[in-house]
Parts: C-alpha cells; structure tokens; sequence
C-alpha cells in the first residue's frame, strides 16, 4: 500500500505542478498581455479561474455523487480541459514562430498588435480543433473489420469471429444510454464472442449499477469476456469484477478458458491490468501464470488492457493480443505522446510470429473530444494461415 500511496502522490504532484504552469501560461499570454481594459481583464480572468478549478471539483463529485449530478460539473470542466489542450498547442506553436520570426526579421513579439493577433489567431485555432474533436466524440464508433491468420489456428474455427469493446468509460459523461446503444451495435453483428478489455467505467459501482445495466444483454455463442483496465482500478476493482459477472461476462485474471466448437478449440487469455500491482496483493499483469501448462501446440488469444502487456506476450509466445488504454492517442497530437511512452497506438502490430491489435477505444475519457483518433468497435475475424492481415473497409 506504501508503494501505491507514493506512486499516487508523486504522480499528482506533477499533474498539479503542470497544470498551475501551463494555466498561468495561458492567463498571462491570452488575458493579461492583450491589455483589454477594465472591466474585460478581470471578467476574462474570473471566468478562467472558475473554469480551471472545474476538473479538480469532477474528480471530487465523480466519487460521491451520482452520474446526474457529477455531470453538471463534467461536461464543463473537461470541456475547459479539451479547449486549454488546444490553447497551450496553438500558443507553443505561435510563440515558437514569433521567437523564430524575431530571430531573422527582427519582429518584436512584445508589441501589442502582436500580441492581440496572437490571442486572437490561438483561441480561433482552438475554438476550430475543439468543435471539430467534439463533432468526431459525439459520432457513433464506427465498426472497424479485420481479418487476421494466425499459423496455429484450426482450420475448422476457419472464420470464427470476436467482436472487441474497449475503454468505454460510463460514468459522469456517458449513461446507459450510451451503453444501450453499444449493446444493441454489438449484438447486431452476432459475434461468435466477445471481448471487453477494460476502463469499462469511471465511478463506484452504486452510482453506475442502472447506466451499466444494458451490458447484460450482451450476446454471444461462446460468451462475454472482460479483463481489468485502469480506470477500472481507480473505480473499485473488486466491486467491480463482482459486478460485471453479475451481468454475465466472465472476468479472466492472469488465467484461460478453452474455447471449442466442432472438436476444434483455441485457449483464450486474460490478464489484470498492467499498473494492478499497485492496488495490493492478488491484482497486477501475470502472463505466465495466466498460461501456465498450456499446450504449445495450441493457438492462444490475449485480452490485455493495455499494449504494453505485449512485451511478455511475445516472450510467451502468445499468437494473438487484443488491447485498448490508449484511445489511439484520442486528440491529435497526443497521439506522439502515446507512441513515445508506450509505442504501440492503434491498429495492428507484429513482432516475430505474435501479433497485437489495439483499439482506439469504444467511447472516451476526459474532453468529449477525438481529433484524428475515431471510436471504434472491432470485429475480428479469425483465419488458418500465415498471410498478411487485412482491415476490410
């Protein structure tokens, strides 16, 4: 617990030590040096600070308040949250530009008409990326075809196909009714099983048992599957691995199930999220146990949240692994940022005979916002062989 708490607090030290620079950034840059006048000055920088204190006020309410009421507080702060993102990029990009530009022209970033132009151009840039991320977040995921071979995998399962959910994320700013309608997109496509790998919520199981309640409707022939994400952890894992067998999936844990259909059968795989470790004993990734005394001969699937957990997948030889966590970088650019820390964001990748495919997630976290990273369901179906995969349109 020791190890938890300090990883927490070290952890928000820096969260809180970037976000009080980069919003002193902003007021200075876009409030005060336009020189607007009394009372514009004031009025813009009461506004901002109400505004910049809204996340900090979610992360209290999401805990102990209901999704009805944590959401009057939700929606703006990660609003704010998405629209500062894009302020601090258009401000990066504008004083680095200026510094470079008074370098060769001897342009004086200082002047006023300057720096007028310069809030102006910054906040319309961001006013543009914001509402075109919000229009892309609030479009139904659309469904993402692949076809992958896998050499161990039996000829008679030739076509068996899993449809994978991921990073869902009810809670403050998605409801049931977000929920129902993914259950309804799944289940039309009649999937031989389905995977959920994980941050299925963002809140206690007594504020989201209702807005959950549709995932019990999930259908497949061979079963509903989920394994532990992050968020799942920040909400209560043990409730919810409780509650989620209470809606029919099957919690896999750093262990497998035998799938079979027509005297052929494939194992599938699943393992508690990478960072579980630091909730306390019995949690945490766990490759070789969750395939100890498998029969090498055997093709295995992997449900992993997060791609990182592919790194012991390929020393396990594992033939397949399905993840989520990075929302395929969810606003452009994060998504460099994403490939930086973790190196696997979206799609497909292949290392020696392992294969990984991660998806960009099924709903998302923070700002209503995905820029250049769409939501996604995924329909993967599974072929004998050792060709190329391919993503149908």
């Amino acid at each position: 617990m020791l190890r938890k708490a300090l990883a927490i607090t070290a952890f928000a030290a820096v969260i809180l030590t970037v976000y009080v620079g980069g919003s002193r950034y902003l007021a200075g840059r876009l409030i005060f040096e336009p020189a607007l006048g009394e009372p514009w000055t004031s009025v813009l920088f009461g506004f901002f600070v109400v505004l910049a204190i809204t996340p900090g006020l979610q992360a209290l309410t999401e805990r102990v308040a209901p999704p009805q009421l944590s959401r009057l507080v939700a929606w703006p702060a990660n609003l704010f949250l998405g629209f500062a993102f894009y302020l601090l990029i258009g401000l990066f990009a504008v004083d680095l530009s200026l510094l470079l530009a008074g370098a060769a022209f001897g342009v004086d970033p200082s002047g006023l008409i300057v720096v007028r132009s310069r809030a102006l151009a910054v906040v319309s840039f961001a006013t543009i990326a914001s509402i075109a991320g919000m229009f892309s977040a609030l479009t139904p995921p659309k469904t993402s075809r692949w076809d992958i071979q896998l050499e161990r995998w039996p000829t008679a399962l030739d076509g068996f196909r899993i449809v994978q959910i991921s990073d869902i994320h009810i809670g403050s700013m998605l409801d049931v009714k977000f929920a129902r309608a993914i259950v309804d997109r799944v289940n039309e496509l009649r999937p031989d099983l389905i995977a959920v790998t994980g941050d299925l919520v963002d809140g206690p199981v007594k504020h989201l048992r209702e807005h959950v309640a549709p995932f019990a409707d999930l259908r497949a022939e061979h079963g509903v599957y989920f394994v532990t994400g992050n968020h799942d952890y920040y909400s209560g894992a043990d409730p919810w691995l409780e509650h989620v067998g209470e809606l029919g999936m099957r919690a896999l844990r750093n262990e497998r199930v035998t799938i079979s259909r027509d005297g052929a059968h494939f194992e599938l795989a699943g393992v508690d999220d990478h960072r579980g470790d630091l909730f306390g004993p019995g949690h945490g990734e766990d490759v070789p146990t969750a395939l100890a005394g498998r029969d090498p001969a055997e093709a295995v699937v992997l449900l992993a949240h997060d791609p990182s957990t592919f790194k012991a997948a390929i020393k396990a030889d594992v033939d397949l692994q399905l993840s989520g966590h990075t929302h395929g970088g969810q606003i452009w650019p994060f998504n460099a940022l994403v490939r930086a820390a973790i190196g696997f964001v979206a799609g497909y990748y292949r290392r020696g005979s392992s294969q990984l495919l991660v998806s960009r997630g099924t709903g998302y976290w923070g700002p209503p916002m995905r820029l250049r990273a769409p939501a996604e369901i995924l329909e993967i179906t599974l072929r004998a062989g050792a060709g190329e995969p391919v993503e149908a349109a």
